[in-house]
């Protein structure tokens, strides 16, 4: 049985995706993936037509680069949902000098509401150095706490390094 919800948070190329993608995968669901990356250039668009790939056939994909609750709404009873991720959803709120803390109150209210157990993806950033500047700073910090408030909602949370989960709470599905 999958957790109501479920939180997935490494670095880059960590193997965080695809441990999430396992999650859903195994609980039998239909799968619903939430996509927040925007492709604003070739580069973008390279990887998330990789990302599709890898995934395979059997997604029903919404994009919703902003509006996470609207995209948690319009989930059923009977489907698994895979956020991925709420890195990019916070730089895009944080790019668009959205209000954090009203954007992130919503998504986690959103969240609560879910008629389906949910998967989070995340990226941990806050084991790196000291950004340079303001804005990277106001980023590695609202993702940090960002991260904990999802953590503590979850009923799961895995870190992800080197392709190897670690289980910080709860307890993987037997599937995984």
């Amino acid at each position: 049985m999958l957790a109501d919800i479920s939180f997935v948070v490494g670095g880059a190329r960590s193997g965080k995706s695809r441990l999430a993608e396992g999650l859903a995968m195994g609980s039998g669901l239909t799968r619903r993936y939430i996509a927040t990356a925007q492709a604003w250039d070739d580069e973008m668009r390279d990887r998330i037509a990789r990302h599709r790939a890898d995934r395979g056939a059997g997604w029903i994909t919404v994009e919703a680069p902003l509006d996470l609750a609207a995209a948690l709404a319009g989930a059923r009873e009977g489907e698994v949902v895979l956020i991925d991720c709420a890195t990019l959803w916070l730089s895009n709120h944080l790019l668009a000098e959205h209000d954090l803390e009203s954007e992130t109150s919503t998504f986690l209210s959103a969240l609560a509401a879910c008629p389906a157990p949910v998967v989070v993806v995340s990226n941990e950033v806050g084991w790196g150095i000291v950004p340079e500047n303001a804005l990277a700073r106001a980023f590695r910090d609202a993702q940090g706490r960002l991260n904990q408030q999802i953590a503590a909602r979850a009923g799961l949370v895995v870190g992800v390094m080197a392709g190897l989960p670690m289980v910080l709470k709860g307890q993987l599905p037997p599937w995984m």
